[in-house]
């Protein structure tokens, strides 16, 4: 289903809205958004992705598993190597969006002059 034309489940009463706080919960985290930036171009090993993170492989491995729960993420082995990808765009719009928020809450970005596109069409604006 397209987010756009299903308006129903962005409501105040959706729902979703329990589930989506418990996906904000799960990247209330500074090293899965770490995760989630570097795999933002395709996928890696726990190596590289510790590296990356700043983190022991232990650490991001648990973080990973965490995530891939919440099914943000999936997997792919070869050999005895585990490779970690986005499962889809929308862990990392979210994180994306977040980035940019800090960056108009810290003032290092241009104030927006109209309202993003869902909120035009929401507000009828």
């Amino acid at each position: 289903m397209n987010a756009d034309s299903d308006d129903c489940t962005l409501t105040a009463d959706s729902q979703y809205v329990e589930l989506a706080v418990e996906v904000f919960a799960m990247l209330a985290d500074a090293t899965r958004v770490r995760l989630i930036l570097a795999l933002r171009h395709g996928e890696l090993p726990v190596n590289v992705l510790a590296e990356k993170a700043g983190k022991s492989a232990a650490a991001v491995s648990q973080h990973l598993a965490k995530m891939r729960l919440a099914r943000m993420v999936a997997t792919r082995q070869e050999g005895t190597k585990v490779y970690y990808r986005l499962q889809d765009g929308h862990a990392w719009q979210l994180v994306a969006d977040a980035i940019h928020q800090a960056e108009h809450t810290l003032g290092t970005a241009p104030h927006h002059t109209t309202a993003p596109h869902s909120l035009k069409r929401e507000t009828g604006a």
